[in-house]
């Protein structure tokens, strides 16, 4: 019982340095991705796929690092406010329209974000908050 004690106290100090050792933002990113993830999963998997791939020509994928970078302030509009434009993605064109979700908060909206940059082959790193709250209010 001793040793098991030993053993479970030294286990949760390792712990401790390694999480001690993540940046604040690698914290954030981690956290972002985790409930991003869930929000992906519930609001954009049925259009957009498991993997990104999308779903043929109605709902494009989000497999396009190029696409996603060059657009990067609009992403936050595109996934509150829906989009009702032509998008081209890997020379495919996609013209449905992408709904919108009102009721998902701005740091939702970031969340998402951030686990859709850095998955599906994408590395975008960390999009603050306060930055997709900016965007937001910038949409048009």
């Amino acid at each position: 019982m001793r040793k098991y004690i030993i053993n479970s106290v030294f286990s949760l100090f390792i712990i401790g340095i390694i999480v001690s050792c993540q940046n604040q933002e690698t914290i954030d990113l981690q956290n972002y991705m985790s409930n991003g993830k869930d929000i992906y999963k519930a609001k954009c998997q049925n259009c957009h796929g498991v993997n990104g791939e999308g779903l043929g020509k109605l709902a494009p994928p989000l497999t396009d690092s190029v696409f996603l970078k060059v657009n990067k302030a609009r992403l936050a509009c595109f996934i509150k406010n829906g989009a009702n434009e032509s998008l081209i993605i890997h020379g495919q064109e996609y013209k449905e329209k992408m709904p919108a979700f009102p009721e998902l908060a701005d740091i939702d909206v970031a969340q998402v974000m951030v686990f859709i940059t850095n998955s599906f082959g994408n590395k975008q790193g960390f999009v603050p908050y306060s930055k997709v709250s900016k965007d937001l209010q910038d949409c048009k």
